[in-house]
């Protein structure tokens, strides 16, 4: 990985935001006060979707649950990808014991790349989980040195330091190898859903192992750290099969060439569309470099059956009528670059879209990504393609439990205390009423922020001091630190644009030589450019002190402002200032 700069944001206030809970001084018995606690540390993950990280902290041992990375917001341009504030693990980094990994999404692994170039410690996980981040530090660049890989099956426990016992359980969700982790710790048992969903007929592999949840909520749980990001759809998710047969129907009535963008990671997702494939005599090639590195990993651990003949290079689609050809690529959420933008844009080197083309977008909208997505929706349409999603056909399940299987997670654990996760705050606030309503008092459940700290002892659960946990932001060229500075500079100029006022200077006398050259971008329509120019060149001039230094004067704040104050008075924008001194010695 190149060189990456990033820097802290501090979050704007959220006046809807969870509040810090205050200490709960009356549960605190006598007894407990000697007791040391286990500390819950959010990083990342709560009042958001996204960037999914929890530290757990007991005496002189400290293990972190997942690692991820969120997308940017709009209001965020030229920002790569958000990650966690790393502050509290860098100040405790000699406790540090090992990463859990739950599952392979970017949302719960996408962050290691920036932890690992820091920090060394073991990760633990399922088998793609593990390789999925082998690749990806690979391929970023990271010394792989001192940090040890080690795949792990539903059943198997490691021990973490002194403190924590960890067992990985079986889960269902929209990737191989998820699971859920229960932690043993000298106070209790923590448990952590990870993603998870109930799917009784799994593409591959078993369904969740909810005898095993049920054996643990008989050994007693204290904390149960439980995703909520279905909380709001009542009901049973559908079966990922439900999907492949959707694919059979579609694929069989498909008069061309097939395009199905699917999120890379969805190995089950891959299979049922090589299987619909094959059923109708379709060969298959993949598009995209995530799909192809995910594929490659799926394959070689034997997720993936398929006939020998079945992949195809995406340069010899040529060669085969339309009718014969499946192309899986990404773009499912339109990101700029994927492959399936730059198909609807006709920009893609291989593909382009014509007259007969079926494309299937499977996969919903991550919130805050309708738009971009309409806008490609409508240029495939635009194109000649036939388009379906999810709102047309039932080309897409969600990986995320429902209510009622939460429920279910909720009444085989029986926890004592419980803190919604992975959600945005409705959620959190929903996943608390419904806890509520299976019995848990509210006192013992926890909507919080991240950097938000949970003290727990067998009997008592307060928030203690909060630590750091704000956004980081990257920019992943390396080309500049992404502060609330330049944040705020890109933002003002995308809205109001730029003026540059150029001035050249006698330096020996130090007067004005010329009169000023003004020019802007995105600031008003080129017709109305001469006459708002020459009223700033104008305004610059009547301004300019009449001696001493004007380089100094013209680049105040309280000088730029005047020039910008003209500038709203006639266009109601408040572009950006530059002026550009030139010395010229006569």
């Amino acid at each position: 990985m190149g060189k990456v700069k990033h820097t802290t944001i501090a979050p704007k206030e959220d006046k809807t935001a969870p509040q810090p809970h205050k200490r709960n001084k009356k549960s605190e018995s006598k007894q407990n006060r000697a007791v040391r606690p286990l500390k819950i540390i959010p990083l990342g993950g709560l009042c958001e979707i996204g960037k999914n990280m929890t530290a757990l902290e007991y005496g002189n041992d400290l293990i972190i649950i997942d690692c991820g990375m969120a997308f940017p917001e709009e209001s965020m341009p030229g920002v790569d990808c958000v990650i966690q504030d790393f502050t509290y693990i860098r100040e405790n980094q000699n406790k540090l014991r090992g990463i859990v990994l739950t599952h392979g999404h970017e949302d719960h692994i996408g962050g290691l790349p920036f932890f690992c170039s820091e920090f060394k410690c073991p990760i633990y996980g399922g088998k793609l989980t593990v390789e999925l981040v082998r690749h990806k530090l690979c391929e970023n660049g990271i010394n792989q040195k001192g940090i040890d890989l080690q795949a792990f099956k539903n059943g198997d426990r490691v021990k973490l330091g002194s403190s924590f016992d960890i067992e990985f359980v079986r889960v269902n969700h929209s990737i191989a190898d998820s699971y859920a982790v229960s932690v043993k710790t000298p106070v209790g048992t923590v448990v952590h859903s990870g993603d998870f969903k109930v799917d009784y007929t799994p593409i591959n592999g078993k369904p969740i192992d909810l005898q095993r949840f049920g054996q643990i909520g008989k050994e007693g749980v204290l904390l149960f750290m439980c995703e909520s990001t279905n909380i709001e759809i009542e009901g049973n998710s559908p079966s990922e099969r439900h999907v492949g047969e959707a694919f059979q129907r579609l694929f069989k009535d498909a008069p061309g060439r097939i395009i199905v963008a699917t999120f890379s990671s969805h190995v089950h997702r891959m299979q049922q569309i090589i299987t619909a494939a094959e059923t109708y005599n379709r060969h298959v090639c993949l598009s995209g470099r995530s799909m192809l590195n995910v594929f490659k990993v799926a394959n070689s651990l034997g997720y993936i059956e398929m006939n020998s003949d079945t992949l195809i290079d995406i340069s010899d689609i040529d060669n085969y009528d339309d009718n014969k050809i499946v192309i899986l690529t990404t773009g499912s959420q339109a990101e700029p670059m994927s492959a399936l933008s730059r198909m609807a844009y006709a920009s893609h080197k291989a593909v382009g879209i014509k007259q007969g083309d079926t494309v299937i977008i499977s996969a919903d909208p991550i919130p805050g990504n309708e738009k971009p997505i309409y806008r490609v929706i409508n240029e495939l349409y635009r194109q000649g393609a036939t388009v379906i999603y999810h709102s047309l056909d039932d080309v897409h399940v969600s990986g995320h439990a429902y209510r009622n299987e939460i429920k279910l997670l909720h009444s085989l654990l029986k926890p004592r205390y419980v803190i919604p996760v992975h959600g945005e705050y409705r959620m959190l606030y929903l996943h608390k009423k419904l806890a509520e309503s299976l019995g848990t008092p509210g006192e013992n459940i926890f909507v919080m922020n991240n950097g938000d700290v949970l003290e727990l002892t067998p009997d008592s659960a307060t928030i203690g001091e909060p630590v750091p946990a704000a956004a980081v932001l990257i920019d992943g060229k390396g080309s500049a630190d992404i502060n609330s500075r330049i944040l705020s500079d890109r933002r003002h100029l995308g809205e109001d644009g730029v003026v540059s006022i150029g001035l050249v200077i006698d330096e020996r006398r130090g007067k004005l030589l010329s009169y000023p050259v003004v020019n802007s971008i995105g600031f008003v329509f080129e017709d109305e450019k001469y006459g708002i120019h020459e009223e700033i060149a104008e305004r610059v001039v009547s301004t300019l002190p009449k001696s001493g230094d004007i380089e100094a004067a013209v680049n105040k704040n309280s000088y730029k402002e005047q020039i910008r104050g003209l500038c709203f008075n006639k266009t109601r924008k408040r572009p950006l200032i530059l002026f550009n001194v030139s010395f010229v010695s006569k």
